[in-house]
């Protein structure tokens, strides 16, 4: 009992006694893990409106706790981009981002989420996952890993790529850049590929062998300067109209700053209009709130146009004296007699009236220094009130997303997922996380892919995660500086591409039509839904629970004949069966409910008026499992409405949950226990005797039990039910 209590208030000490060979691949996986996740943390922190070193922490604390007191034991704990844009959406409109105020508000949403999650797994509300069935799961494992597959190339090639709410239109504006593949960056994926697919064949370096390739690439990376960044201001831009459309820019973007600079003012106002009840204050903020963010909309959109036309564009530098400024200038637009640098330059950020130019491939570059300090989420009611209804879907998305992986990874794994400890998990991982500067945090499909692919058996391995990005953060900086990004895209295209299953989603199709369509459909919405992935989940689970409420509602009723070997089976699938002209034995394969009663009751009647002569109806009761009130009393008025068309009513093979119920309600007397039998056999055996010599001629009886309590002459077999 101890031994119990102790394992349900820390789980992780069922990893325990750990084989050093786990402990090593664990290891080995953690290691792995930090490194894909460092760069992407902080990208995810850039979504979010938050500094970089938050995705770190996010991607250190939560990590950490969530594999303690977590259920699964590959599923990594972290930033993603979902979470991020659904936390900037929620903080942006209250505060300005990168702001104290802004860093306060994410750390408060972060506690309400973690407490929501925390507050769901100890009433044992995880059972909701139940409702996300196998192929909405394979629906959304095989999207995603597309998704992520895809979110890769412009890291690959080298090429911009904007984000949107529409991912497949993101890929769509990607791929027109195609033209200007940066080859390097093509080169140096391709060589990481091919260097992770041949490694892979090595056994002894199999399990380490991303390090070895992060290893030698990084090191390529520094020595043949793979990184080239350089920076301009917009007055050192010597191609006029060029400078004029990056001066726009630069222009809508502090337009668009100044906007949301306003709206969080205004914001302010209106909580406290609405919090000392002035409604016409309150309406008067609404209304320039409204106008603010369609001003703002329109520049953004305005701003979009230009960036597209902007990535379009090459550049190249003058290669001037000492004293001589360094121009920039538009490629193809080079008066005659300058000189230039052999290198094409694209611009890669336009901020504060300066243009960051990249010329070479991109690298994980700087991480900033440091562990995160304790700080106290910045707590106030009212902050709680703007926060809670945000809190409340993204702790619900989250949990969605992460159950989903977890479930996904645990299939390929072998293990057994607890979804009310996974969310306890979750939410001192977020409730922690809220305390060293996280914000909301979830299980991460790439990274979870990731240790897997790379070896990990226990939750140790995210543990040793963590531990890697606090020692990065603290003294590896510098030594992954080079690191390509192009390497960190391989290795997850890689990852996930056995995550797409084919095959299994045939195989699903094969075994059931209504199954398969859930599969597809949730592989489509996942797909085009796509960066909002919860919205697959979602209608995949409302779909499956449609279709299991249309199958209950109108679930088989056999008219049973008998067979030549003594059995009971479907009349529909087997015509040439024999009847009886004064017994209907039909067959219910579901239970009695709401919801499919007047299924139940149209049956019977259908089937009585059908057979006029019959003086019996055997109700074979075996598939009935559940009786509620509504089946009671749908049974009551059915039985009245026989007696009185002079049909007795004869049970068989009910079961106890049943009997109890007609016991319960006075049913069990109404229908008589001389009606209600064990079996189908004693039933047929009753029903023989009562009719007497009428049932002699009757081929339908062949084998029953005689009047005289002799074995009529026929099939010697005794009666059970079949298909």
């Amino acid at each position: 009992m101890t031994n119990k209590l102790f394992v349900r208030f820390f789980p992780f000490l069922l990893w325990f006694p750990v084989q050093i060979s786990i402990l090593r691949g664990d290891l080995i996986a953690g290691l792995t893990g930090a490194l894909v996740l460092a760069p992407k943390a902080m990208a995810y922190a850039q979504l979010s409106g938050l500094p970089l070193q938050f995705g770190l922490y996010t991607a250190f604390v939560p990590a950490i706790l969530g594999a303690l007191w977590g259920s699964s034991r590959q599923l990594a704990t972290g930033p993603v981009a979902i979470i991020s844009l659904m936390t900037a959406a929620a903080v942006m409109p209250l505060a300005m981002p990168n702001t104290e105020e802004y860093v306060g508000l994410a750390l408060l949403l972060t506690l309400l989420v973690g407490i929501i999650q925390f507050l769901l797994g100890v009433v044992k509300l995880g059972s909701i996952v139940n409702f996300v069935s196998h192929p909405v799961i394979l629906g959304f494992m095989n999207a995603a890993a597309i998704i992520i597959g895809l979110s890769q190339l412009d890291m690959m090639l080298g090429l911009p790529k904007g984000r949107s709410d529409f991912f497949l239109k993101d890929i769509w504006e990607m791929l027109r850049f195609l033209p200007q593949t940066h080859l390097p960056t093509l080169a140096m994926s391709l060589f990481s590929l091919g260097l992770m697919l041949a490694i892979k064949k090595i056994s002894i370096l199999a399990k380490p062998g991303i390090l070895v390739v992060m290893a030698i690439t990084t090191l390529l990376s520094a020595l043949v300067g793979y990184e080239q960044n350089a920076t301009c201001k917009i007055s050192e831009i010597a191609t006029p109209e060029t400078g004029e459309m990056i001066s726009m820019y630069s222009s809508f973007s502090q337009q668009i700053s100044e906007l949301n600079a306003n709206a969080a003012s205004l914001s302010g106002q209106l909580r406290q209009a609405t919090k000392i009840h002035d409604t016409r204050a309150a309406a008067d903020l609404r209304y320039r709130l409204d106008l603010l963010e369609l001003d703002s909309k329109a520049l953004e959109e305005e701003k979009d146009k230009l960036l597209h036309d902007i990535n379009l564009l090459s550049f190249v530098r003058t290669v001037g004296g000492k004293d001589q400024a360094v121009l920039l200038h538009q490629e193809g637009k080079v008066p005659a007699g300058i000189k230039t640098d052999s290198r094409r330059w694209h611009v890669k950020r336009i901020e504060k009236g300066e243009v960051k130019l990249v010329g070479g491939g991109d690298v994980v570059g700087v991480i900033p220094l440091g562990l995160p300090s304790f700080r106290l989420p910045a707590f106030s009611l009212d902050g709680v009130l703007q926060l809670l209804s945000s809190a409340l879907v993204i702790a619900l998305v989250a949990f969605m997303e992460s159950i989903s992986m977890a479930k996904a990874i645990a299939g390929k794994a072998k293990q057994h997922i607890d979804p009310n400890q996974e969310l306890i998990g979750q939410g001192l991982a977020n409730i922690g996380g809220s305390f060293f500067q996280c914000y909301p945090a979830c299980g991460s499909f790439t990274a979870s892919a990731v240790n897997l692919q790379a070896g990990a058996k226990t939750g140790f391995a995210m543990v040793f995660n963590g531990i890697f990005i606090a020692i990065t953060l603290l003294f590896l900086t510098s030594l992954i500086y080079h690191l390509p990004q192009a390497v960190l895209a391989a290795n997850n295209l890689l990852a996930v591409a056995g995550l797409v299953t084919i095959q299994a989603l045939k195989q699903t199709w094969k075994a059931s039509r209504a199954d398969g369509v859930v599969a597809i459909v949730t592989f489509v919405i996942t797909l085009l839904a796509a960066p909002h992935l919860d919205k697959g989940i979602i209608v995949g689970a409302a779909l499956s629970i449609g279709l299991y409420l249309y199958r209950t509602m109108a679930p088989r009723v056999a008219i049973l004949g008998r067979y030549a070997d003594g059995t009971l089976r479907d009349i529909k699938v087997n015509p040439q069966l024999a009847t009886s002209p004064h017994v209907i034995a039909i067959r219910f394969d579901g239970s009695l409910y709401f919801a499919n009663v007047a299924h139940f009751e149209d049956a019977v009647l259908s089937s009585v008026a059908d057979r006029r002569e019959a003086g019996y109806l055997l109700v074979v009761g075996d598939g009935i499992n559940y009786l509620d009130s509504s089946g009671e009393e749908m049974l009551h008025n059915l039985l009245s409405r026989l007696h009185e068309s002079g049909v007795e009513a004869v049970f068989s093979g009910l079961k106890k949950q049943i009997l109890d119920v007609m016991r319960a309600t006075g049913l069990y007397q109404l229908i008589g226990e001389d009606n209600i039998f064990a079996t189908e056999g004693q039933a047929l055996a009753a029903i023989s005797r009562r009719l007497g010599e009428t049932a002699e001629d009757d081929v339908f009886f062949d084998g029953i039990v005689a009047p005289g309590g002799h074995r009529r002459e026929g099939n010697p077999h005794s009666f059970k039910l079949d298909s």
